[in-house]
């Protein structure tokens, strides 16, 4: 490769590295910062994935220039990426209803509760349940 194109891409991959890092830290300050678990979910997923995202990739294009880097390198970035976006989300949306269920969430910030509404109706189904079969 060219000096000018390694020191492009060497400029690019510091970019992502510096973007992703204050984004993880904006992410840190918002669990800091913010009141209540709802909020605090919203700062643990969306900013510190985009945060991660954009440090594989200034890794990865830092690796680019290297003659050694093999398909396993890029590889085991693609993975680290994608096992990321796909729990993140995932363990975010669980400590939430976690929450909800332990009432450590605000109601007053909840606009649409759809979840208390099917809570009701399986509480008043398991309660039906429990009283036995009839007897007649």
């Amino acid at each position: 490769m060219s000096d000018q194109l390694v020191t492009v891409l060497d400029w690019a991959a510091i970019l992502c590295l510096l973007a992703g890092s204050l984004l993880s830290f904006v992410a840190a300050v918002g669990l800091i910062r913010f009141p209540d678990l709802l909020s605090r979910m919203h700062t643990a997923a969306k900013p510190q994935i985009l945060g991660m995202l954009l440090v594989l990739v200034g890794i990865g294009l830092r690796m680019l220039p290297v003659e050694e880097t093999g398909v396993f390198d890029f590889g085991t970035l693609i993975l680290v990426g994608l096992f990321q976006v796909v729990t993140v989300p995932v363990a975010g949306h669980i400590a939430a209803r976690v929450g909800y269920r332990t009432g450590r969430i605000r109601r007053d910030l909840v606009v649409t509760d759809e979840l208390a509404e099917r809570l009701d109706v399986k509480r008043r189904a398991n309660e039906g349940s429990e009283a036995g079969p009839a007897q007649g």
